[in-house]
């Protein structure tokens, strides 16, 4: 077969051109670090990395699950611990006007401290994360407690109200008055208490049944049913983990009754040391359900510690296979490039050779 001039022409330009492409990959492994910038230079490598991808990217948004479940496990703790500490002092109270020599101003001065230890747990059971209120289960957009000065968008009926150690149950709303009356168990022949609001909602008084005015802090405004569902985030690949208190275990009915109860009897003259020490027992009680509550947040921080820390290797293998599938051997990249180079030149040379000169040549 005849070889012509122009057939060597051509072979020595094609040859160039795929030295070009070979030059200009290996250039451009180099530049974004990557063997690939598109599916088809390597359909295994680029399915590979879209799989590889999606589980480092589900690993960190388990790692961002796991840090709001310690958001809401370390704001539970917090307020268990305000409780319990709360709730020592109370016991310290009771022990100390147990004590016969008191006299009854001094008791009132202790009753008056319970009282605001009591709005101060009620604050606690209030303590909410992001908006969401912690000890309410799933309804975390409702208040468990009530503030009857701001009680806002919610319906006072789906409340009662503890005083004295009596719980008073809604009976009644006057509309045109805007009045709600409660009865101790809802009956409307027992002891009454109403909330009495102006035009805009705003908390004009508390009165009794004898329309005498009841101190708003003397008062505790609560659900009347406990939500005790679970808030759970899901933490691992089909692992959800509970982040909220099951507020049946701390922040009940029973315990406003009870520290009312407390008051009450505080602020009642005739009422006898012995009468006073029979709290003890009540008090104890409520502080050994706070701090076993506490105790099983903190078991669950454990193991949401232990988790973190395996998403955290997990997150570290997975971007190492990633890496392995996806990033160019930087060293291998530069020693091909220069081979590459050497090879382009000896090409530019050899086909300076190859192509024979012309007439024009002769006449320059």
């Amino acid at each position: 077969m005849r070889v012509t001039q122009s057939m060597l022409a051509q072979n020595s330009l094609n040859n160039l051109n795929q030295s070009f492409e070979r030059m200009g990959v290996l250039q451009e492994q180099l530049s974004t670090g990557k063997k690939i910038t598109k599916a088809s230079q390597d359909p295994v490598v680029a399915m590979s990395g879209i799989r590889y991808r999606g589980e480092t990217n589900q690993i960190q948004q388990f790692q961002r699950n796991v840090g709001e479940v310690n958001n809401w496990m370390d704001s539970t703790d917090s307020a268990l611990g305000k409780a319990t500490d709360a709730m020592q002092r109370v016991r310290e109270l009771t022990t100390q006007a147990a004590n016969g020599s008191y006299e009854e101003g001094q008791r009132g001065n202790i009753a008056e401290e319970v009282t605001q230890l009591t709005q101060h747990v009620a604050d606690m059971a209030n303590s909410e994360v992001n908006g969401k209120h912690i000890f309410n289960g799933t309804d975390t957009t409702t208040p468990p407690v009530l503030n009857p000065e701001n009680p806002g968008e919610e319906n006072l009926e789906d409340y009662q109200i503890t005083n004295n150690g009596d719980v008073y149950e809604h009976t009644n709303t006057n509309a045109a008055e805007n009045e709600y009356t409660f009865h101790v168990g809802g009956d409307p022949a027992n002891s009454s208490i109403t909330l009495n609001y102006d035009n805009e909602n705003n908390l004009e008084n508390i009165t009794d049944g004898g329309g005498n005015s009841i101190d708003k802090e003397e008062i505790i405004v609560t659900k009347e049913s406990t939500n005790n569902n679970d808030v759970e985030i899901e933490v691992m690949q089909g692992v959800k983990m509970p982040v909220n208190s099951n507020p049946e275990n701390t922040f009940q009915n029973g315990l406003f009754q009870d520290l009312t109860s407390l008051s009450a009897t505080l602020r009642d003259e005739n009422a006898g040391s012995e009468e006073i020490s029979n709290h003890l027992d009540t008090m104890d009680k409520h502080i050994d359900n706070i701090v076993n509550e506490r105790a099983e947040v903190g078991a669950r921080q454990n193991r949401v510690e232990m988790i973190e820390n395996r998403l955290g290797n997990q997150e570290v293998t997975a971007e190492e296979i990633m890496s392995e599938n996806e990033d160019a051997d930087m060293e291998k990249v530069i020693m091909n490039l220069m081979s590459q180079e050497n090879v382009h030149q000896a090409a530019l040379s050899s086909g300076a050779r190859i192509i024979q000169p012309t007439l024009m040549d002769f006449l320059r």
